[in-house]
């Protein structure tokens, strides 16, 4: 950054009495911290990376203290980067701010392929961190291993299955699979069953593997009970919410089989549970209306059935498809994989976390693998004028979510007002979305934002740090 960014950021900081999740103060005034590998850690591990700052003594009202030696701490801090695995190579920058020396040190984000970047000294178990707010936390065991997974090509769905019950599969969807398979690629019809299903990634050793098993399966949750599917409705906007008669759940279903059968099971529950009214246009034709597209909902399914993460880290993980009475929501265990990011959703093919399994469901139930299913789900929110699919990626977990035009929801409420009278005395200080969302124990950031952050901010009792990007991720919200 040029030396007036650098002034800038600092007259943030201070102005904000904050860190952020991108910016980590440190004074340096009596020399370098003797420890910044966390944080060099965390800031190469998280998107867009992040900024060391030191100059400015947090704990003393935020005083600009200024640094030592800016010569000696670049050096100093240019020797701890060299520790890390891969090297860090911080960019500095210089400035003088009320006549005293600040320097940043930018940290870059890894490539993927080099992830998780941790201390040497301490190993990648203990010396790997990961940003969350302003802290800098040890990443946990999955989270490592989501990595390497990337990194080793790991295909935990090619893991042979011990011999049991669990272990059994439906001969007849096997030669129905084989049967289908033989006539769009011609050249299996030239090998055996087994030597087919090998090929598939079905079998592996002479046992059938996960993905065999997950796809063929008499009962797979035998051996793997959390590769299922929990649905659930919601009588309310939020998990502890209960209907008139004291319910906690309208209705509540465990989804097992095979994932073909799931999906089917998945789809009936939705069925049983959508509103659908009745339309009756101009010329008097009626038509039902669903409150969501089923064709979105199915394929948000679909794609957490084919995605999900199948390590023994998630055993004891399914999928959640949620029912509240404003939005839907399906959560799959393991984040975006490999390269994937967000903003490249259904813009740009991405790496496939389970190929064998999204290849044979091209052929059982003709799903596309053609990284279509995220512009499908768009085009059906948009074509039934409904706000668009949110989705994100949180530590360990990928999330759809649709919203309904359906109800508002009442205003000024007992519980909205608690929400925010809450709200405002947290943002004393300020705070960005997942600060904000964690607080109010809210697992969806854009229902927080629609409900209530931006009605606050629309009466001007919450204000943002950056007002000029409302959308900025390094945005933060503090009570006027």
């Amino acid at each position: 950054m040029l030396a007036e960014e650098l002034r800038q950021l600092a007259l943030d900081c201070i102005n904000l009495r904050c860190e952020r999740n991108n910016v980590e103060l440190k004074k340096a005034f009596g020399g370098t911290p003797k420890r910044l590998y966390d944080t060099l850690s965390s800031f190469s591990n998280q998107a867009g990376g992040g900024t060391i700052l030191f100059g400015i003594d947090q704990d003393n009202n935020y005083e600009i203290c200024g640094v030592y030696d800016a010569q000696a701490l670049q050096t100093a801090v240019t020797e701890q980067a060299g520790q890390m695995e891969p090297i860090v190579r911080p960019l500095f920058t210089v400035a003088q701010l009320d006549g005293k020396t600040i320097v940043s040190a930018e940290i870059s984000e890894c490539d993927a392929f080099e992830k998780p970047c941790y201390y040497r000294g301490a190993g990648r178990t203990r010396g790997s961190f990961v940003r969350v707010g302003d802290a800098d936390l040890p990443m946990t065991e999955y989270e490592i291993y989501s990595y390497e997974v990337y990194k080793r090509k790991i295909q935990d769905e090619l893991r042979p299955v011990p011999e049991g019950i669990g272990a059994n599969l439906n001969e007849a969807r096997v030669n129905l699979f084989l049967s289908k398979i033989r006539v769009e690629k011609p050249n299996f019809a030239n090998l055996s069953d087994a030597d087919a299903l090998t090929l598939c990634g079905l079998y592996k050793e002479g046992r059938p593997t996960l993905a065999g098993v997950m796809l063929f399966g008499l009962y797979p949750q035998a051996n793997f009970s959390g590769f299922d599917i929990t649905a659930l409705v919601v009588p309310g906007y939020r998990m502890g919410h209960v209907a008139d008669d004291g319910a906690r759940f309208i209705d509540n279903k465990r989804i097992g089989g095979s994932l073909p059968e799931q999906l089917d099971g998945a789809m009936a529950f939705v069925q049983r549970n959508i509103k659908v009214r009745t339309i009756i246009d101009k010329n008097g034709k009626r038509a039902d209306k669903t409150e969501y597209p089923i064709k979105a909902i199915r394929e948000i399914i679909l794609n957490a059935l084919i995605h999900r993460d199948y390590s023994r880290h998630t055993e004891s993980s399914p999928i959640r498809i949620l029912f509240y009475t404003d939005r839907l929501e399906v959560e799959n265990p393991g984040g975006l994989y490999g390269r994937a990011t967000l903003d490249s959703l259904g813009k740009t093919g991405t790496d496939t976390r389970n190929p064998s399994i999204a290849a044979a469901l091209e052929v059982l139930i003709d799903t596309e693998n053609r990284f279509s299913g995220i512009p499908t789900i768009r085009y059906e929110m948009d074509a039934a004028n409904l706000p668009a699919p949110v989705f994100e990626s949180t530590r360990g977990a990928f999330r759809a979510t649709l919203y309904n035009n359906n109800e508002t929801r009442p205003t000024g409420s007992t519980d909205d007002m608690d929400v925010t009278e809450r709200l405002l005395r947290f943002c004393a200080k300020p705070k960005n979305r997942a600060e904000l969302a964690k607080e109010l124990n809210l697992s969806s950031v854009s229902y927080m934002m629609a409900r209530y952050i931006n009605p606050l901010l629309a009466n001007g009792r919450l204000k943002m740090t950056i007002p000029d990007k409302p959308k900025s991720r390094n945005q933060m919200y503090y009570s006027g």
